[in-house]
């Protein structure tokens, strides 16, 4: 904005010096001043306008330069180029256009590189399942398989790995959209937690480890009752996979500084460190990981999808903390 009104004021000066001309001129036509005023008028008059025409010139050059170069680092964008980069120089306002551009072209960059990592992960993620099932499929038709019940349950579990797998993208695409729709009711978070736990409770007295959950005296929060069990139960089957026999997994909730805090913990393996930023990213998955690598990106995303956050932290000695908050403006 300064260097526009610079300009403006150059353009101005450009007119004064072609108006202190003009009337050099006519007064030297009409012979109505003396001839030093007419010299002194129609010098001053030529100086303004060639040192106007020196700044504006000056000033287009510093602005074109990087001006140019944007405009050829777009063409390079729009050619699929998103590595493309320019300097930041010149004036303040080109500056802060060159930045702008950096930064879009970064955010496109990173984008395509998570098209390109999500069609290649999807690609793999679909290719086991689609082997068993091809597999057993064409065993049966070869009549190397019987067309019994175990090989024809192999089949229909395999489609389901695929449904969930579909299921799990299509609430990760939309949620990135913006387009989440969320079935907003008061809902008793204490209760959802009991049920998540008896829903567990065979799965975990299999693998030998104690489910519990506990809340202090919290009012109703308005979510959407489906989503927030999702999360937990995101939470809650993670949380078992990791967690040895004799193990512990418990869901606490509580309020703390106007917000509601979920904190589901277990004393399991942890979270290696170098993982801990990148443990909500899509297919972040450990080496002992049985999971699609989804799960927790998903509960990310309906926790924001809320206007809470989600958070992930190793507990002191072992095991880990998966904690998430929501606003106190949620709450009834």
């Amino acid at each position: 904005m300064r260097r526009i009104v610079v300009l403006l004021g150059l353009l101005f000066l450009l007119l004064l010096a072609a108006t202190m001309l003009t009337v050099a001129v006519a007064t030297a036509a009409f012979g109505g001043a003396s001839h030093g005023a007419r010299i002194a008028a129609g010098g001053g008059g030529a100086a303004l306008f060639i040192l106007g025409l020196l700044f504006i010139g000056r000033s287009v050059r510093r602005m074109a330069g990087p001006i140019g170069e944007v405009m050829e680092a777009a063409d390079r964008v729009a050619d699929g180029d998103y590595s493309a980069r320019v300097a930041a120089r010149g004036p303040g306002e080109v500056r802060r256009l060159g930045r702008s551009f950096n930064e879009m072209t970064a955010r496109l960059q990173a984008s395509d590189d998570q098209r390109r990592r999500l069609l290649a992960d999807v690609t793999h993620e679909l290719r086991t399942p689609l082997a068993v099932i091809r597999g057993n499929l064409e065993g049966i038709v070869d009549g190397v398989y019987a067309a019994d019940e175990e090989h024809i349950s192999m089949v229909l579990e395999e489609t389901r790995v695929m449904a969930r797998l579909l299921d799990d993208l299509q609430i990760l695409s939309t949620a990135d959209a913006g387009a989440l729709r969320l079935n907003r009711e008061p809902t008793d978070l204490g209760a959802l937690a009991d049920e998540v736990v008896a829903a567990f409770a065979p799965a975990a007295a299999a693998a030998d480890v104690a489910l519990s959950a506990s809340s202090d005296s919290l009012a109703e929060i308005d979510v959407d009752p489906l989503r927030i069990r999702q999360v937990l139960e995101n939470l809650v089957a993670n949380a078992l996979r990791h967690t040895p026999a004799g193990g512990t997994v418990t869901i606490r909730l509580s309020e703390h500084e106007g917000r509601l805090v979920v904190a589901v913990s277990d004393t399991g393996s942890g979270i290696p460190p170098e993982q801990l930023d990148s443990i909500f990213d899509r297919y972040a998955r450990s080496a002992d990981s049985g999971g699609s690598g989804l799960g927790l990106a998903i509960a990310k995303s309906l926790v924001e999808a809320h206007g809470g956050s989600i958070q992930a932290e190793n507990a002191a000695g072992h095991g880990a903390t998966i904690r998430l908050l929501l606003p106190q403006d949620e709450r009834r």
